[in-house]
């Protein structure tokens, strides 16, 4: 009996804990944060360094070359896709008109000759895309008078805005306007003229380098659409550069 009660004494049970997989990784995720941490350090010291290391065009050039220009398509299908190209090509449209601002101020420091160019600039948006309106100032025109043949200002013009439009992708379409003339003349020259002004802007564009396939419109509207309410004012005498949407 004393060997009976010994035997059902007290069980003694032993467990065995098995440790997981994630335990023989403990301490790891530190590690991660630590090189995410280095990495953006280098990054902050690089930018810090490029500051400090380049000029003022330099930084807008490297600017420039990692924003993307998004431009929209002609023909593209899908709802989303179209409203992102809208919104999009605003944004580009806005970045090509202040770009041509600062090539027209840095222009006119260089030469007091062209020290007005602004004034004959007029960029503003429209349903169609980014107009860029050059216009005759009452002391200066952009033609030899009553003739398409362009004077200096309106050459200089040209070279700088196709420098800046050749950075994007958009067509152009160029559209001449001019005054109107006594009705007494029997042979209005409105038509011709704005044509061939018209048509004198776009070999210019094309003479910087603008590629010609780009241009898918040149038209003359005569006097039809008068800016001012002096039809024969020198201010309706202009040329329009479109950035088509």
């Amino acid at each position: 009996m004393a060997r009976q009660k010994a035997a059902t004494g007290p069980t003694i049970l032993i467990k065995r804990v098995t440790a997981s997989g994630e335990a023989g990784h403990h301490g790891g995720a530190w590690k991660v944060a630590y090189a995410d941490f280095v990495t953006a350090m280098m990054a902050f010291f690089l930018l810090m360094w490029l500051l400090n290391a380049t000029t003022e065009q330099q930084r807008a050039g490297l600017a420039e070359y990692f924003n993307p220009t998004i431009v929209r398509t002609p023909g593209a299908s899908g709802e989303g896709v179209e409203q992102l190209g809208k919104d999009a090509s605003d944004a580009t449209l806005d970045q090509v008109a202040e770009e041509i601002g600062r090539q027209l101020h840095a222009t006119g420091g260089e030469s007091q000759q062209l020290t007005n160019l602004l004034r004959h600039v007029v960029t503003r948006m429209t349903d169609e895309g980014l107009v860029i309106e050059l216009g005759d100032l009452t002391d200066q025109a952009l033609f030899v008078e009553d003739s398409a043949q362009p004077q200096p200002v309106l050459s200089e013009l040209t070279r700088i805005i196709a420098r800046v439009i050749a950075k994007t992708r958009n067509q152009i379409a160029v559209s001449g306007h001019v005054r109107a003339y006594p009705e007494m003349l029997v042979n209005s020259p409105v038509w011709a003229l704005s044509d061939a002004r018209a048509h004198a802007v776009r070999n210019l564009l094309e003479g910087s380098s603008l590629d010609a396939k780009r241009i898918q419109r040149v038209t003359g509207y005569a006097d039809r659409k008068s800016k001012t309410g002096n039809p024969m004012h020198p201010a309706n005498n202009r040329i329009e550069v479109i950035l088509l949407r």
